[in-house]
Order: C-alpha cells, then sequence, then structure tokens
C-alpha cells in the first residue's frame, strides 16, 4: 500500500455553468464557491440553493447538490445557535482531534494536514443531498434547512449544483 492517495483525474474538467434539454427535461449544473473562516464550521446553503433553482425556472424536478472535497459534507437539519454547538460537540465527541490515526502518521500517509479527524467525521455527515422541487420551489420542512459542514477549514469549497426538471 502506498503512503500518497490515489488521485481522481477527469478528462475534461466539470464546467462552471453547464445547461441541456431534451424533449421537456432540462438539466442546468453552476459551482458554488463558499470560504470558510473556521476549522470546523457550519455553514447555511438553503438561500443560495432556493435562489439558483429559482433561477432556473423549473416547475417540478430535482436539485443535487454535491460537495467536491472528503472533509466538507452536506446535511439537512434546523440552523439554531444552540443546535450547531451541540453538533459540532457531538462529532467531537464521536471522533477525537488528537486521537492516533494512520493517516496523520509519516510513516503510513503523505498527508501534511493531519486532518483525519475531518475525512472520519465527514463519514458520518455524507457528501451529497437531492432534494425535490415543487411548484417552483425546494421542498423543504419548516424547520429544514440546507447545511454544509466545513470539517478542515478554513478553505475555499467547491460545491456542484445541478437542477434536473421541466419548466
Amino acid at each position: 500500500m502506498s503512503k500518497s492517495s490515489t488521485v481522481t483525474v477527469r478528462e475534461n474538467p466539470v464546467e462552471a455553468v453547464a445547461s441541456a434539454k431534451a424533449g421537456g427535461l432540462t438539466i442546468q449544473g453552476e459551482t458554488l464557491v463558499v470560504q470558510t473562516d473556521q476549522r470546523v464550521e457550519v455553514v447555511d446553503l438553503t438561500d443560495r440553493i432556493m435562489e439558483f433553482v429559482r433561477r432556473c425556472n423549473m416547475r417540478e424536478g430535482f436539485v443535487s447538490i454535491w460537495s467536491m472535497h472528503t472533509t466538507c459534507t452536506l446535511f439537512i437539519n434546523e440552523f439554531q445557535a444552540a443546535l450547531l454547538s451541540d453538533i459540532k460537540r457531538f462529532l467531537e465527541t464521536m471522533v477525537a482531534r488528537d486521537a492516533e490515526y494512520m493517516h496523520n502518521d509519516p510513516q503510513h500517509s503523505d498527508c501534511d494536514r493531519m486532518n483525519a479527524d475531518s475525512h472520519l467525521r465527514a463519514m458520518l455527515l455524507g457528501h451529497s443531498l437531492t432534494l425535490q422541487i415543487s411548484g417552483g420551489e425546494v421542498v423543504l420542512g419548516q424547520w429544514q434547512r440546507v447545511l454544509m459542514a466545513e470539517l478542515d477549514g478554513p478553505r475555499a469549497r467547491s460545491l456542484r449544483v445541478q437542477v434536473f426538471g421541466v419548466s
């Protein structure tokens, strides 16, 4: 086993903005960049996602959101200060920052960020969401928000957002 991670390389880079139409179906995608300020941070993306869906002018369909990073996740929850503190504490309790991880050990890994905890925490939250669009709006419950968790910041993070639907 190598100390280096396997790199995923595309033949063609992801386009910043792309669209396609087939019959009545339209697919439109865009890359969003989110700058974070802390090592562990939760960012509310709901308004940005809802605005993107409105700009695409889709009446019915789906919106897919994908993190292009292994230590940046997406999930749905309430965006409330006390709960955000609880989420951070939960992640710290489940995966300790200072535990001994092979990924952080130069004998086993070429990673210089010492971020094994970030990778393991990301496994708990996931890297993508798919939401329904109905009546031109994203379908969310009263307290549901689209959240991004930065687990190894601060950094600029790229998220791919793609809408599939009909006008």
